[in-house]
């Protein structure tokens, strides 16, 4: 299914995104896109890859420029006000769906820090996936802030979000349901992998989010 180009409110700013939506979705996954003073955006190869996946087992995505990045107002804020921008796109999907269809909230490097404190921060969602996650700033209240089923993949090659450090944190701070995978050789920006951690993180959220 084709995306379509939206604007949605977050607070007084007005954000855009890509959203796919097909009249029967089984669940709908909001991903959130990596660090926006590196050039990221939601049409970075992973995040497409992944919403690709999603929509061809039937879920409807939501793909989104966070604030100051492309045609969305406003400026980085350093993970904060960004976690707004995720909750309200959730609120978006949500909205868009029949009552009562499940959400997922997935996020890559930068977007999955975000997705996690939106996580912790009560977003509504059944299932939660983390690409690459920078969780290395956040304490532990936030990474053991929701308890519903979880899903971390990294590169073993990855140099920027250490895969050992994250295994280590996983494992002592995360609470409920948690799934760790390794891609061995995939580096952080998952080169010729997209697709495949698309398809992982696609399984993932079939087996959680069964609508």
């Amino acid at each position: 299914m084709p995306d379509t180009l939206v604007r949605f409110k977050a607070g007084e700013l007005e954000l855009e995104g890509l959203l796919a939506c097909p009249p029967e979705a089984r669940a709908g996954v909001v991903i959130c896109h990596p660090h926006p003073l590196h050039g990221a955006n939601m049409r970075n190869f992973v995040v497409r890859a992944v919403a690709k996946s999603l929509q061809a087992r039937g879920f409807a995505t939501f793909r989104f420029n966070f604030r100051g990045v492309g045609n969305s107002e406003g400026e980085y804020d350093e993970g904060r006000g960004e976690v707004n921008d995720a909750l309200e796109a959730l609120a978006y999907l949500g909205a868009r769906l029949a009552p009562g269809t499940p959400l997922g909230l997935c996020g890559y490097s930068f977007g999955g820090m975000v997705a996690f404190r939106a996580a912790a921060a009560g977003a509504r969602i059944a299932a939660l996936a983390g690409i690459a996650p920078y969780l290395v700033m956040d304490p532990p209240e936030v990474l053991a802030g929701y308890s519903g089923p979880k899903f971390i993949v990294v590169g073993t090659a990855d140099d920027v979000v250490d895969p050992r450090r994250l295994k280590t944190l996983v494992d002592s701070t995360m609470r409920g349901s948690r799934e760790f995978r390794l891609l061995d050789g995939a580096d952080h920006f998952f080169v010729d992998r997209e697709a495949e951690v698309g398809e992982v993180v696609a399984e993932f959220f079939t087996t959680c989010l069964p609508g």
